[in-house]
């Protein structure tokens, strides 16, 4: 046993024996009898410094955590992966509270299947689109801005088929002088049905008769094309949605004026607000084509406004998708089964017709019948033909 001299007290009996550090005055290590002293159980091995307040641990040691304990490093991939799914959490509530609030505001007020004797079903989708001068929603001064007259009711300004095809897209202006025959039809808000008669009138006298229904009947007996869905806008809507997307961007060829529409415009390219757009595609009586050089303007004007309206600076801003969509879904007249995904795929067809994935043109004419125009009805046949077997168009208009 240690010598202990004596007055002092014994290392094993002292407080905070286990605790002192082993250089501590007076410390003894055991080392005469072999036992270790100082040392907590399961630390032997460890170098001075070890305990509290060390500054190192010796060969063999376990690793003891500086007090309070090391912040672990940051989990990177978790933190991104949780983030991801925030991420795409939030897109999609968003995504179909969109859908839902869009759909919702559709005026689907045409009912297709009031239309008799349809012709077969094609493999491309095919829609009517119709400008009408509706002046709903339009004030005096929105009326006399805008150049639209005061009349009541509404007619059609602009009719157009477009096809959806997987060959390519087709857009085709109907001149509203267009020669047809008013056939047999179920009146649409009557349901009586009228016999047809061999009638002729000019096309948009079919809409101003009874409607979109008759128009669609009227445009499918004389073409043989079944129309799948029927959307129209009017003045004002047109030109709600161009200032919803900040104008839109067009090159004109050569200037014109026309003091009915009032259109006055230079060659170039040029951004058109919604007046000027407005102007733009119901101009005529600047053009010697007068019908056939508007229907031209309408087409070149929608496709550059589709292709605007689809860019993802528009589609994934909500500060202008929502006005963009707000605009247009306000004033959209389409028929019942039309859904956003149809209307969607109608926007893109035209924004593939102004990218160069398809054709735009006028429906075929091969003369005229009292100031009428009378279409080729051998090309209308084939151009039929090609659209109801999805194949790449490739008649033309005279």
């Amino acid at each position: 046993m240690p010598h202990v001299r004596p007055g002092t007290v014994p290392p094993q009996q002292r407080p905070g024996y286990d605790d002192a550090p082993r250089n501590a005055p007076g410390f003894d290590s055991g080392y005469n009898t072999g036992q270790v002293y100082g040392m907590p159980r399961g630390a032997q091995g460890a170098g001075p410094g070890a305990g509290p307040g060390g500054g190192g641990r010796g060969p063999g040691a376990p690793y003891a955590p500086p007090p309070g304990g090391a912040r672990p490093a940051p989990n990177w991939g978790r933190r991104i992966k949780v983030g991801a799914i925030t991420v795409a959490v939030v897109v999609l509530a968003t995504t179909i509270g969109t859908y839902f609030w869009a759909d919702g505001r559709m005026r689907r007020e045409v009912d297709l299947s009031k239309v008799i004797e349809r012709p077969q079903e094609g493999d491309c989708t095919t829609y009517l689109i119709v400008g009408s001068d509706s002046r709903e929603g339009m004030t005096a001064e929105d009326k006399k801005r805008l150049h639209t007259g005061s009349a009541d009711g509404k007619r059609t300004d602009s009719m157009m088929i477009l096809a959806a095809c997987g060959s390519g897209n087709t857009m085709i202006s109907l001149p509203r002088d267009s020669d047809v025959e008013i056939p047999t039809f179920v009146g649409s808000q009557s349901g009586k049905t009228f016999k047809g008669s061999g009638r002729r009138v000019k096309l948009n006298a079919a809409y101003a008769e009874d409607g979109p229904e008759l128009l669609v009947r009227t445009v499918e007996h004389n073409t043989g094309l079944r129309i799948d869905h029927y959307a129209e806008i009017g003045f004002a809507g047109f030109a709600n949605i161009v200032d919803a997307l900040g104008g839109v961007e067009i090159t004109i060829d050569k200037g014109f004026k026309d003091k009915k529409s009032g259109a006055d415009f230079q060659a170039g390219k040029q951004t058109l607000d919604g007046e000027q757009a407005l102007a733009f595609v119901r101009t005529r009586y600047a053009f010697a084509e007068s019908d056939l050089a508007r229907t031209k303007n309408q087409q070149k004007f929608l496709a550059a406004l589709a292709g605007q309206a689809a860019t993802p600076g528009t589609v994934l801003n909500p500060f202008a998708l929502y006005p963009t969509l707000g605009a247009g879904l306000d004033t959209l007249i389409v028929d019942k089964d039309m859904s956003l995904f149809d209307l969607a795929e109608m926007f893109f067809a035209m924004k593939g017709v102004n990218g160069g994935d398809g054709t735009s043109m006028n429906m075929p004419v091969s003369g005229s019948r009292g100031g009428n125009l009378v279409w080729d009805k051998a090309k209308v046949r084939e151009l039929v033909r090609q659209i109801q077997n999805d194949e790449k168009v490739t008649v033309t208009a005279n």
